[in-house]
C-alpha cells in the first residue's frame, strides 16, 4: 500500500495547479493513466476567458455565462468564478504561463481573442496552442516540487470508502485501487483527501475532439461510490471539429470564428443567418444543431468555414498549429474553406460539488470537466472551462487545509481481482466499444427522441450486464476498466436525458422541442444507492 497525504487522479489544469498549492502541506501522488501531458487540457486551443479589459466588466462576463447556460447556471457560482479570475491569471503567469500579446500594443498588453456567446474580447490565449502551454508551465512547476510524485501509466480503478469496507456510519473516502501498466497489478493508494480530475467522457461518442483518455472515469467512479451526479445529459458537441480522412479528431478552434470566419454550405452560402442574431458566432449548440440541421436537409457530409478574407500572414501569426496542420492535410485557409462536422466536445455536468470542489463524499473532492458546479448550466460558454479549473482548484487547496490530515489507521484489503483468461476478451471488448460510441452518436447525439433514447437505454444495460462478468471473471486490463467506465456513463447520460422532459440547451428533443415554461430549471440529479 502507498500512503500520501493527498491524491489527485487526473494530470490537466485543475490536478496540476492543486497538486502546486497543496504540496506545501504535505505529500502528493499525482495518478495518470498515460503520460503526464495527456490530458484535455493539452488539447484545448481557444483559451481562457477572463475579464481583463477596461472595455470589459464582471457583469458582461456573467450576463454571457448566463444566457449561454439556458437558465440554468447557478449565479452565485458564475460571479464569484468570474471575479475571482483575474487573479488566478496573474498566478498562472508567476508560475510561467507566457500569453500572446498585442503586436500594436504597449508591452505586456495581453492580445484578447472572442469567441462564440462573448459580447466582449476576453479570451486570453498562447497562440492556438494555449492547452498546451498551460500543461508545459504547470508540469514544470510541478516537477521540481520534492512533496509530489507522478505516477504515469496507472489507471485509477474505483474509490475506497469505508461503506465499501462494511462500516455502516461516518461514510469516507480513504483512497483508490490503481492498476499499474506496467506490472499489470493492482495497487492502493490510501490519502485522508482524494481530488478527482480526470476530465472528461468525450470518448462515449463515435466523433469527438477529445483524446482517447476521456472515458469518464472520475464520473462513473464517484457514481459507483454513490456519490451524486448531475445534468449529463448536456454534452457539448463542438460546431467545428475538422472533416477529413486523415485526421483524428482535430478541433478547429473557435477562435477562428472569432477572427471572422463564417460558416458556409458546399454552394460558399452563409447559413446561419437564419439560425440566430449573432450569425457564425452565436453559442455552441445553437450553432451545432444549426450544422447538423444543414447537413440533413442537403445530405451534406459536412459544412466550411470561410476565413479565406484574411492575409496567409495573418493566419499563419494567430493560428500556427491550425494552420500548418491543415497545410499538411491539403488544405490553405487562406484561400480554401474548411470542412466542419460537429462532434462531442465538453461535459457541462459531472460529480455535484460546492463552489469549493467538495462532494457529498467526505474526502472526495472534484475539479474541472468532471465536476459539475452550477457554472455552466445547460450549455458551456466557450473558454469558461479552463476558467472554472483554475478558481475551483485554487478554492479546493485552500478548504482542504482546514480539513487536517488523518492517515487512515483502517485496513484496506487488497484488490480482489478474476484471473481467467480468454482470447475472445479483447475482440468483445473492442466490439462492444464500439456498438456504445456508435449508439451514443446515433442514438443519443445533438438531436434526440424519446424512442431513440429508450432503445440506447435498453441496449446499455445488456451490455452494462456483460461488461461486469467481464470485469469480475477476467483479467483486469486498463482497457476493460475504461470499457466499464464508459458504458456506466453513456447510461447515465440517457438515463438523464430521458428524465429531462424538455429541450434546454445542449438537450434538444423533438418530443419535447420547447423548454418547460411552467416551472423554474432543475438539475437532473442521479444517485446510485444500489
Amino acid at each position: 500500500m502507498q500512503r500520501f497525504d493527498y491524491i489527485v487522479i487526473g494530470s490537466g489544469i485543475a490536478g496540476l495547479i492543486y497538486a502546486h498549492k497543496i504540496a506545501e502541506h504535505g505529500t502528493v501522488a499525482i495518478i495518470t493513466k498515460k503520460g503526464r501531458a495527456d490530458s484535455n487540457t493539452n488539447y484545448a486551443q481557444g483559451g481562457i476567458a477572463c475579464v481583463m479589459s477596461s472595455e470589459d466588466s464582471y457583469d458582461l462576463h456573467v450576463r454571457d455565462t448566463l444566457e449561454a447556460g439556458a437558465g440554468l447556471c447557478k449565479e452565485s457560482i458564475v460571479r464569484q468564478i468570474v471575479q475571482e479570475g483575474p487573479e488566478r491569471i496573474k498566478e498562472l503567469i508567476a508560475l510561467g504561463m507566457s500569453f500572446t500579446e498585442r503586436t500594436n500594443g504597449q508591452s505586456g498588453e495581453l492580445d484578447l481573442g472572442k469567441e462564440g456567446g462573448h459580447s466582449k474580447r476576453r479570451i486570453l490565449h498562447a497562440g492556438d496552442i494555449t492547452g498546451r502551454e498551460i500543461e508545459r508551465a504547470l508540469l514544470a512547476a510541478t516537477a521540481e516540487h520534492p512533496r509530489i510524485t507522478i505516477f504515469e501509466n496507472h489507471v485509477a480503478v474505483d474509490l475506497i470508502t469505508k461503506a465499501k469496507l462494511g462500516f455502516t456510519t461516518e461514510n469516507r473516502c480513504l483512497g483508490v485501487y490503481v492498476l499499474n501498466k506496467v506490472s499489470n497489478e493492482v495497487e492502493t493508494f490510501a490519502a485522508s483527501h482524494i481530488l478527482l480530475a480526470s476530465g472528461g467522457c468525450g470518448k462515449t461518442y463515435l466523433y469527438t475532439t477529445n483524446p482517447d483518455i476521456a472515458t469518464g472515469d472520475g464520473v462513473a467512479m464517484a457514481y459507483r461510490a454513490g456519490v451524486p451526479v448531475a445534468n449529463m445529459e448536456f454534452i457539448q458537441f463542438h460546431p467545428t471539429c475538422l472533416f477529413h480522412p486523415e485526421a483524428k479528431s482535430f478541433l478547429i478552434s473557435e477562435a477562428v470564428r472569432g477572427e471572422g470566419a463564417v460558416l458556409v454550405n458546399a454552394e460558399g452560402k452563409r447559413f446561419m443567418d437564419g439560425y440566430h442574431p449573432l450569425k457564425s458566432l452565436a453559442p455552441r449548440d445553437i450553432v451545432a444543431r444549426a450544422i447538423d440541421s444543414e447537413m440533413k436537409k442537403t445530405g451534406a457530409k459536412c459544412v466550411y468555414l470561410d476565413i479565406t478574407h484574411h492575409k496567409e500572414e495573418f493566419l499563419r501569426e494567430r493560428f500556427p498549429n491550425i494552420f500548418e496542420t491543415l497545410l499538411k492535410l491539403g488544405v490553405n485557409m487562406a484561400t480554401q474553406r474548411i470542412p466542419v462536422v460537429p462532434a462531442a466536445h465538453y461535459q457541462c455536468g459531472g460529480v455535484v460539488t460546492d463552489i469549493d470542489g467538495r462532494t457529498a463524499l467526505p474526502g472526495l473532492w472534484a475539479v474541472g470537466e468532471v465536476a459539475c458546479t452550477g457554472l455552466h448550466g445547460a450549455n458551456r460558454l466557450a473558454s469558461n472551462s479552463l476558467l472554472e479549473a483554475l478558481v475551483i482548484a485554487h478554492r479546493a487547496s485552500q478548504m482542504v487545509t482546514k480539513e487536517p490530515v488523518k492517515p487512515c489507521r483502517l485496513k484496506i484489503p487488497e484488490w480482489e481481482r478474476g484471473l481467467a483468461h480468454d482470447p475472445d476478451e479483447l475482440v468483445v471488448i473492442y466490439h462492444n466499444w464500439h456498438e456504445i460510441r456508435q449508439m451514443m452518436w446515433d442514438y443519443v447525439g445533438i438531436v434526440r427522441t424519446t424512442k431513440r433514447l429508450r432503445r440506447a437505454a435498453a441496449r446499455l444495460r445488456l451490455l452494462h450486464s456483460e461488461v461486469q462478468d467481464f470485469y469480475w471473471n477476467y483479467t483486469l486490463t486498463a482497457d476493460l476498466i475504461e470499457l466499464r467506465n464508459l458504458v456506466l456513463v453513456a447510461s447515465i447520460i440517457v438515463d438523464s436525458a430521458l428524465a429531462r422532459q424538455e429541450s434546454r440547451g445542449l438537450h434538444y428533443t423533438l418530443d419535447y422541442p420547447s423548454p418547460d415554461e411552467f416551472r423554474t430549471p432543475i438539475d437532473t440529479i442521479l444517485t446510485n444507492v444500489g
